[in-house]
């Protein structure tokens, strides 16, 4: 028995797929129909309201809409019929009326137009109605209603793909119209400036500002579109980039398996800090009579004080002989690297083979090890993998979903989009949180335990799986080890004797444990709130256990997913970025790993692990590191504790920097080399569901601007080493040859293919999204259960210091804001430092919205302004980490996780006051 249905489309005999609509059909079968409300991208329903798409059905007496007609069993259908076409025409003539003249519309090329073109209306009979007046309140859109024909494109992206519940039609008869919120401007509603809007109107009513002229009348039109990816967090969006005069000026998503068309904030309109006219273009040294100081900052107005222009040949000379020097008079381990999460895997390969080959020690680090170094030190202890085991789109197929530690609709939007979809769709979400966020109205349940109490949440539902036979035992025998250990520890945390500590009351504690026990298929999804403790490792071991002991992980709808924070951090810890690891997580210690590599690399490997981010900046103020080369990373924003890295930096005796801005790391730098950014660069990167995709080059690097791998591979040459890569698929090969997880993807395939999936079986063979099914690639292929003590913060509130800090992200911005605080539009939307604090504790400190309170530490002190924030807890103040002008990590505690070696950005106390003498000089 088939599921196709046999049908008759224009006189041939056709056949549809399940749930295929005639318009689809015809579509595959090189007809087109016009179509104005239905759009073919994945996500949009069909609505059948603008009647443009109408065909003609044998022996019915109307018409019917193509898009949200099915096929039926010997159904015959004419497409072209003077009918059809007539009435095709009649509707587009009538919306015609409506519009804008073509020769003064917002957008003469549009969608509309193009139909308009194709069945010959130009002009209209028909009366046209009142224009609606614009809206530019938006400083990324602009709303042209006058233009609109109420399609419901827009509102459907809105509510149904991306799940933002924004747009809404109101009124009545001739009165109707798209609204946002409660008819608000556009500027001033709840859009999260998503794009999903723009992407989808088919007439100009909704437009992207960056495609208007000088007067925002006129679309300016590309010279050229090039398909590559999004340079932001870890989702790995497609993006096809728009650019004129060598200047991008508009991104728009691409079909991608990790993104299906949508996009953020930041990856449709931060693109243009490439463009930035503090953008390096010359290579530049340090003046002589320029002293480091580490209370030294970068002038905003003037970032390229204390340095000079030089040649590339005198910056490399003089950068590689300073790094040269250090290693021949003081030895290997003086000197250190910290590679790049922004970069591609090439350049993340290079740079530490470069630190391995000629620096001679495993001194290499990058920003894994400041947001889910836990998460991978849990994950290689229990399963001998650092990877997902399910992409973030298994959300889907899943009954229940728990997100803890993380805030998705913030650091991961577009994944996030597909978490709403699921529970759209009755997945019931389990959000746990201190803190509330949007995900939160989505949730069956939102369980705000108290920061730094994970553990013991995550131990009573252990105890309630345990003790109430919830778990799955087949699997447990035949794929854990480590079980009954794990029974007899977690006799003790019960939800009773949990419940005080974590906040959460026993009942729900059991209630929440046996949702995810029972289901079918339950999915956890984390972030940085459980990686970026001292506890961060033991956070991670509950949730490999919960997975392991119910067996929730290795089929469709379940698993384990640290989402990935940077663009390419999966990437750059596959590719060695790593002290303990070799590429692939092979650790450095093991003769027999070592081994290829040095037989590759003609070179012997230090057999000793190297040090940490953390551990890095200690040895430079012990005098043990006295030089390093930084590529793309600005540990002065983003270490813990500042003050003592930034006076780190301002100690080395030489400081090399590859970077595209003077960053606040650059600042110290001795030499500063001007990098491409990622628009500017051909190189794969591997996005947090473990696809390898290619990134092209949009747009040439500025001024005398290089790419990043001829730069590692200058300095190279300079250090001795006889390295010779004509590009990155040079350097791509070399990789898959020493990287297991590579295996039967070439260069020539992500190419052809844009995304390839790690583990692939063979050359043929699709990519596996779903791991571990049949067991772990450990010694006994099982998975090892390894249980949790409950161990309090590093640092606790006290009489001095009596409220919780916790930093984050903030949506518009990005990491350490050396990239979206120089996007015209994210800075635009949040231009200037706050904390977010919870309306009752500003009541109680006698504040207000608005207001400049000093926030204090044990390490430091920094003013800002208060922001008032239902979904803060009390007793708690929120900061986003990427304000250079208040540097939140000049708080926070650079205590280490002991397995992980991850900082506790995530806990510290803190007192609030306000700020008296910044708000008299206001």
């Amino acid at each position: 028995m088939t599921d196709k249905i046999s049908f008759e489309l224009d006189g041939r005999q056709v056949e549809a797929g399940p749930g295929e609509s005639i318009w689809q059909v015809a579509k595959r079968m090189g007809t087109e129909i016009p179509h104005l409300c239905y759009s073919p991208e994945p996500g949009y329903r069909a609505d059948g309201n603008c009647r443009a798409c109408m065909v003609e059905i044998e022996g019915e007496r109307v018409l019917a809409a193509s898009c949200q007609r099915k096929p039926a069993i010997g159904m015959k259908v004419k497409t072209a019929t003077e009918r059809a076409e007539k009435a095709r025409k009649m509707v587009i003539e009538l919306l015609v009326a409506d519009q804008p003249a073509r020769a003064t519309s917002h957008d003469p090329d549009s969608k509309f137009w193009h139909w308009a073109d194709r069945v010959e209306v130009s002009e209209s009979r028909f009366p046209a109605a009142p224009r609606w007046i614009g809206d530019a309140s938006h400083p990324a859109m602009r709303v042209n209603l006058d233009a609109c024909i109420q399609c419901g494109l827009c509102l459907r992206g809105c509510r149904e793909v991306q799940v933002n519940d924004v747009i809404g039609m109101a009124y009545r008869n001739h009165d109707a119209k798209i609204v946002f919120d409660f008819d608000d401007p556009m500027g001033e509603s709840t859009c999260v400036a998503c794009g999903e809007c723009v992407q989808a109107c088919p007439t100009g009513a909704l437009m992207p500002a960056a495609l208007l002229d000088e007067h925002q009348t006129r679309v300016v039109y590309a010279d050229k579109k090039v398909d590559s990816l999004c340079p932001f967090c870890g989702v790995g969006c497609q993006v096809t980039y728009q650019v004129k005069d060598e200047q991008i000026i508009y991104a728009e998503g691409r079909d991608g398996p990790a993104n299906q068309n949508r996009l953020c904030v930041k990856g449709r309109f931060g693109f243009d800090y490439i463009h930035h006219p503090h953008r390096l273009t010359k290579p530049l040294i340090r003046l002589p009579n320029a002293k480091k100081d580490a209370n030294d900052q970068v002038d905003p107005a003037n970032p390229f004080t204390h340095f000079r222009e030089a040649s590339w040949d005198e910056a490399l000379d003089v950068a590689a002989q300073g790094l040269v020097k250090i290693r021949d008079e003081k030895g290997v381990r003086a000197l250190a690297g910290f590679g790049s999460a922004k970069g591609s895997n090439e350049e993340a390969y290079l740079f530490q083979k470069l630190v391995r080959t000629g620096f001679g020690s495993n001194n290499v680090d990058h920003c894994t090890r400041l947001c889910h170094a836990s998460s991978v030190a849990a994950l290689m202890e229990g399963l001998n993998s650092g990877a997902v085991s399910a992409p973030f789109s298994a959300a889907l197929e899943a009954e229940v979903i728990i997100v803890i530690g993380a805030n998705p609709t913030i650091n991961h939007p577009v994944a996030a989009t597909f978490i709403k979809n699921a529970a759209k769709n009755g997945a019931k979400l389990i959000i746990m949180d201190p803190r509330r966020q949007t995900l939160s109205r989505h949730a069956y349940k939102h369980l705000a335990f108290k920061p730094g109490s994970d553990v013991a949440m995550l131990n009573a539902m252990l105890n309630t799986i345990i003790t109430e036979g919830l778990t799955d035992e087949q699997y447990v025998a035949g794929y854990t080890e480590g079980f009954e250990e794990l029974k007899a520890r977690i006799v003790d945390f019960t939800p009773e004797k949990m419940a005080p500590i974590c906040g959460i009351p026993a009942e729900t504690l059991r209630e929440v444990a046996r949702l995810y026990a029972k289901a079918k298929s339950s999915i956890i999804f984390w972030g940085m709130g459980i990686s970026q403790h001292i506890h961060g490792t033991d956070n991670s071991r509950c949730l490999i256990a919960l997975a392991l002991v119910t067996g929730q992980i290795g089929r469709p709808g379940t698993g384990l997913h640290p989402l990935r924070g940077q663009n390419n951090v999966q990437g750059a810890s596959d590719a060695g970025l790593i002290p303990m690891f070799l590429p692939d997580y092979q650790p450095v210690g093991r003769t027999d790993l070592r081994e290829p590599f040095e037989h590759l690399w003609h070179k012997s490997l230090d057999p000793e692990r190297g040090l940490t981010v953390v551990e890095i900046m200690n040895a430079i103020h012990a005098g043990e590191i006295t030089g390093m080369y930084i590529e793309g990373e600005n540990p002065a924003m983003s270490d813990p504790d500042l003050q003592h890295a930034r006076a780190a930096f301002a100690k080395l005796d030489h400081l090399v920097v590859q970077d595209l801005f003077v960053t606040e790391t650059a600042f110290h730098a001795d030499v500063i080399l001007p990098a491409s950014a990622f628009a500017e660069k051909l190189g794969t990167f591997t996005n947090t569901d473990r696809r390898v995709q290619i990134a092209r080059p949009v747009v040439a690097p500025p001024g005398d601007a290089r790419q990043d791998l001829w730069i590692i591979q200058e300095i190279a040459k300079r250090m001795g080493l006889d390295w010779s890569y004509p590009g990155p698929a040079e350097v791509f090969d070399e990789m898959a040859s020493l990287m297991p997880s590579l295996a039967n993807i070439t260069w020539e395939r992500v190419e052809r293919e844009g995304a390839v999936t790690y583990p692939v079986d063979s050359a043929d063979a699709p990519g596996n999204e779903i791991i571990f099914t049949t067991g772990f690639p450990t010694e006994s292929g099982r998975g090892r259960i390894v249980p949790a003590n409950v161990v309090p913060p590093d640092e606790l509130p006290d009489d001095e210091y009596p409220m919780v800090l916790s930093t984050g992200r903030l949506l518009e911005h990005w990491h350490t804001g050396s990239m979206t605080r120089r996007a015209n539009v994210l800075d635009t939307l949040e231009p200037e430092a706050v904390a977010f604090l919870s309306p009752k504790d500003l009541r109680r400190l006698n504040l207000w919205p608005g207001d400049f309170i000093k926030l204090e530490t044990r390490r430091g002190a920094i003013e800002i302004k208060a922001r008032s924030d239902r979904d803060v807890p009390e007793n708690m103040v929120f900061m986003p980490f990427c304000y250079a002008e208040a540097a939140a990590n000049l708080l926070t505690n650079p205590a280490l996780d002991p397995f992980g070696k991850i900082p506790e950005f995530k806990f510290c106390a803190v007192k609030v006051t306000r700020a008296e003498a910044r708000e008299a000089a206001e």
